[in-house]
């Protein structure tokens, strides 16, 4: 098992910066591929970015590359996702998940199987 708690999140302006982290604990943590998600009220669970057990990052190509970055801390078991030039439409939910780590990296949600309970980042104009 994989207990994963994010936090880093709050209320920013347009233009902002937020810094989100999420810490893996638990029996099963070694060598675990780590991703971000994110839900906006209404819309369905979306791939944001994902780092792998080796450290190969992979982000939605769609608005957030360029803007955000993925790291982790292997020591501390930790990921990292420093999200700057905040926009209205980042705000959502933003979760943590993991999985035993697999050659390739991977977007779909189903493969993961451990989640966080997700921290709100609120982007206002």
């Amino acid at each position: 098992q994989v207990q994963l708690v994010e936090s880093g999140g709050g209320s920013v302006q347009a233009g902002g910066s937020l810094r989100l982290s999420c810490a893996a604990s638990g029996r099963a943590v070694n060598r675990i591929d780590m991703a971000w998600f994110r839900q906006a009220p209404g819309k369905e669970r979306e791939f944001v970015a994902r780092i792998t057990w080796s450290g190969s990052t992979a982000y939605s190509e769609e608005d957030v590359k360029g803007r955000f970055t993925a790291s982790r801390d292997t020591a501390k078991n930790s990921i990292f996702l420093q999200m700057n030039t905040l926009r209205p439409e980042d705000t959502a939910v933003y979760h943590c998940a993991a999985r035993q780590a697999k050659v390739g990296g991977t977007r779909n949600p189903a493969e993961y199987n451990y989640w966080g309970q997700g921290t709100q980042v609120t982007v206002f104009s």
